[in-house]
């Protein structure tokens, strides 16, 4: 940006690669090495030419980075409904490793996530030349847009559901939801009522399974789950419901903004936690 009253030609000029190769004293192809390859140059001679780029402010090329690597340094990242705790928290934590690793994010973040929309934003990651596509994939119907990406495509899937043809982390949201509906059980409950997520969801599904398969297995009675939307607001709704019946003594909530609506609706109707519920 030229400043008011200054011409183009009064403004201070970016470093380039040779003004740092002269301030270090050492060739402009040993500086690349120094930013691309340092391992390969000698501890002296590389903190040399650091303490030259630190002085001068320098600014690597990513363009000419990438023509010597062959990596942008850069991570796409495709993601759904950012203003949800999960897939917020999954995408900080996505972020904190690229920046450890050394690399940017680049974000595309969707409206839905079918194969019309996940091609869509793979498309965009790939015209800026991304290392890599993960792809935050909480919805069930993202498996179909996961399986038509391109071949050669390095790619993640977090918290996808479905057959899907790339390497997929996820927590095991059965286990999890048995282990807490087991401990309910152990603390002397008939059986524990459900406030699930909606049933489209990997995370939601993978938690009911959870819960109904220890209900079942224990010959206890499976209440009909009250399903809400992850927010606050339908935890509350479903959770005035389940105050009004006293024989509901436990309750396993999907997600910890429900539960936050659950136990004000219980407050309310003058249920105590955990004295009562």
């Amino acid at each position: 940006m030229v400043r008011p009253g200054e011409s183009p030609a009064e403004r201070p000029r970016a470093a380039v690669m040779e003004d740092v190769a002269e301030l270090a004293g050492v060739s402009a192809m040993t500086v690349s090495r120094v930013l691309n390859a340092p391992e390969k140059v000698r501890p002296e001679t590389r903190e040399r030419v650091l303490a030259a780029v630190r002085e001068l402010d320098y600014r690597p090329n990513s363009a000419a980075r990438m023509l010597v690597t062959g990596r942008s340094g850069v991570l796409g990242v495709v993601c759904f409904d950012t203003t949800l705790y999960g897939p917020a928290s999954t995408l900080f934590g996505v972020e904190q490793a690229a920046r450890d690793s050394d690399y940017l994010v680049s974000i595309a973040s969707l409206p839905v996530l079918d194969r019309r929309w996940i091609g869509r934003g793979v498309d965009r990651l790939r015209s800026q030349s991304v290392d890599g596509v993960i792809v935050v994939a909480p919805h069930e119907s993202a498996a179909e847009g996961v399986r038509q990406l391109p071949a050669g495509l390095p790619v993640v899937v977090v918290g996808g559901g479905g057959d899907v043809p790339v390497p997929v982390v996820a927590v095991d949201q059965r286990a999890g939801a048995a282990r807490a509906t087991r401990h309910l059980l152990s603390l002397g409950h008939r059986t524990v009522w459900h406030v699930a997520g909606p049933p489209n969801w990997v995370d939601s599904r993978g938690r009911a399974a959870g819960w109904r398969s220890v209900l079942e297995a224990e010959g206890r009675v499976v209440p009909e789950p009250l399903v809400g939307d992850w927010t606050a607001s339908s935890g509350y709704e479903l959770g005035r419901r389940l105050a009004a019946d006293g024989g509901v003594t436990a309750v396993f909530v999907a997600n910890d903004h429900m539960a936050m609506g659950v136990l004000r609706a219980l407050r309310e109707a003058g249920r105590r936690v955990p004295e009562d519920v």
